[in-house]
């Protein structure tokens, strides 16, 4: 989940590349590197750190006038945070960058070092170098990559500079994410989109093992065998602008602040979009996911079960893919993922690909991921770049798209009738503007994060639907505020949870069930008189009597966690501010997670 740039062209190749790893920053912010290249030198410069941190070292080095170059955003898998470890690697003709893991770095170390070669860092991308350094011994360039990369167990993205190769990069691709832009004389490649925003808006795909020859001008694509193909040149709707901050202090609360828009426009394009896509013949459906993915596909269940009549289970991908499944049913698997390139995710949709009578289904943000090229369908979010590494705009969306679905579903069953369909369809037309008045009460959530920030343990509860969206609420505060937050079945408390609950601790009690609201207030009360602070969140028609509260409007059963979560995303945002936390880069954390 490292960000990769690379870089032919006229403008001042340092330039470029900084300013795509600001960009991809998002990625990994453990160390940053870049190698420039003029066809005779080649100059690398790495440091542990921000990209800030090289910018300084780059400006107190003497730069080559480089014609090309490649760079590179961490995030530490293979060794620990260095100068040593830190990319662009270089073993003798090869200087490269990589985002992936690969699985079998050690045996080929063994093996590359019983043949002579050393190494000076404890990185899987050194071993991929040597190895294509060894197999150019024998082979072309081209030939060289595909036998070299064939020998890899594992993800990577590459782009990979040659000696002897002037004013040339050669990239190639497997199970990680990777475009190549195409401007006027000049080529950018890149992790994401936003990176190449400043130069062009085409761009074009790898496939798995093809292997890209670029220069300025041109670029050239050969297949595993050697044989040149044709590419599909591609535009991006993305806008410079979508991927700024707009003055806003954090990428987070941009994004935040995003939602109503992003909200109404998925509910547009959605409103006539569905019909063809029919999930009323499945007899299961499996929902799989990570973190806030995962926690979204909760929502799902809640909807399929109660109103399509489906019974539905939500599981991690990383435990689904190694699990024995028993598909006994007509099932239908919704894989979720904001980049399409979720490692485990990915597994898990090529264990489900094995079988012929069973279909998958993607909900996904980035329209040129690996997710969204080989599920049998796929529903696009559409929620443009999301840099904080915490998801908002796509959690929120990736829940919207669930619910769009359950409801289409359960209508085309039978289960809801025309008038209350037609009162729902109403009901998600105003919710962009209700969305819009959540997110205004600043005021409220700032007071509010004045009662928490100083505390180190935050717990949330809920029952039902209620329940999922607590273990959204949950992650936010933990990823970005580093408080120890842990979300329970408000019904478990008296099954040894309670027996954490001290003086002041705050508790964050969801109550948006009607058919539940006493039960889970009684638990409300349990934890109260044992001196827990208790936060409600609820709606406007559930009487709590309570001081600290967060009320939002009471709409449809299949919309409510659309106006809830984004309370609690809010809140734990104002909590990070206080307690002075790098909001948009959490520490130990990135945002498109393509390693297990």
């Amino acid at each position: 989940m490292c960000g990769i740039v690379g870089y032919l062209g006229k403008k001042n190749v340092s330039e470029v590349l900084l300013n795509g790893l600001t960009t991809l920053e998002y990625r990994g912010y453990d160390s940053s590197g870049v190698a420039l290249n003029n066809g005779s030198e080649l100059q690398i410069i790495k440091s542990v750190g921000r990209v800030k941190d090289l910018k300084e070292k780059i400006q107190n080095e003497k730069l080559i006038d480089a014609s090309y170059g490649i760079a590179h955003t961490r995030w530490a898998t293979n060794g620990g945070v260095s100068d040593e470890n830190a990319h662009p690697h270089n073993v003798g003709r090869v200087t490269l960058v990589h985002n992936g893991i690969i699985e079998n770095a050690n045996m080929l170390r063994e093996k590359l070092e019983n043949e002579g070669y050393t190494f000076k860092s404890e990185t899987d991308t050194e071993v991929i170098a040597a190895l294509i350094d060894k197999e150019l011994k024998d082979s072309d360039v081209i030939n060289a990559i595909t036998k070299a990369t064939k020998q890899l167990t594992g993800s990577f993205a590459l782009v990979i500079m040659i000696d002897g190769e002037e004013n040339k990069l050669y990239a190639t691709r497997k199970d990680s994410p990777f475009i190549i832009g195409l401007g006027d004389d000049e080529t950018v490649m890149a992790s994401d989109i936003p990176a190449i925003l400043d130069y062009t808006n085409k761009y074009m795909l790898l496939d798995t093992y093809e292997v890209a020859v670029l220069t300025d001008k041109t670029a050239d694509v050969y297949d595993e065998n050697g044989k040149k193909v044709d590419k599909v040149v591609k535009e991006t709707n993305y806008l410079k602008e979508e991927a700024g901050k707009n003055g806003y202090p954090h990428y987070m609360l941009k994004e935040m602040m995003e939602e109503p828009t992003v909200v109404e426009n998925l509910i547009n394009y959605y409103k006539d979009k569905l019909n063809d896509l029919d999930l009323s013949e499945y007899e299961e459906i499996h929902i799989i996911g990570c973190g806030s993915a995962m926690y979204a596909g909760m929502i799902g269940k809640s909807l399929f079960e109660k109103f399509a009549n489906i019974p539905t289970i939500v599981e991690v991908a990383s435990e689904y893919r190694y699990e024995k499944v028993l598909y006994t049913r007509k099932t239908l698997v919704i894989l979720i993922s904001q980049s399409g390139e979720t490692a485990d995710t990915i597994a898990a949709m090529n264990k489900v690909k094995e079988r012929e009578d069973v279909d998958t289904l993607a909900i996904v943000n980035a329209e040129y991921s690996t997710i969204a090229n080989e599920c049998d369908n796929v529903l696009f979010i559409k929620a443009g770049p999301e840099i904080a590494v915490a998801t908002t705009k796509a959690y929120i969306l990736q829940a919207l798209v669930l619910t769009l679905l359950a409801r289409e579903t359960a209508y085309k069953k039978g289960l809801i009738k025309e008038d209350e369909y037609q009162d729902i369809i109403k009901q998600y037309e105003l919710l962009p503007k209700q969305i819009r008045g959540v997110l205004e009460k600043r005021d409220l959530y700032k007071n509010l994060a004045k009662e928490i920030y100083k505390n180190e343990d935050v717990f949330f509860i809920g029952r039902g639907i209620d329940y999922s969206m607590s273990m959204e609420g949950s992650l936010k505060m933990k990823e970005i505020s580093y408080i120890h937050s842990e979300t329970f079945q408000a019904g478990e408390l008296k099954h040894g949870t309670i027996s954490l609950i001290d003086e002041g601790t705050p508790v964050l009690a969801i109550i948006t069930d009607k058919k539940l609201k006493d039960k889970t207030y009684a638990n409300v009360e349990e934890v109260a008189a044992r001196g827990a602070k208790v936060i409600i969140v609820t709606t406007e028609d559930i009487d709590v009597y309570k001081e600290l509260k967060i009320v939002v409007p009471t709409v449809s059963e299949f919309i409510q966690s659309i106006l809830v979560v984004p309370s609690l995303q809010l809140l734990a945002y104002e909590i990070a501010v206080l307690r002075g936390c790098d909001i948009d880069k959490p520490k130990n954390l990135a945002k498109s997670v393509t390693v297990e």
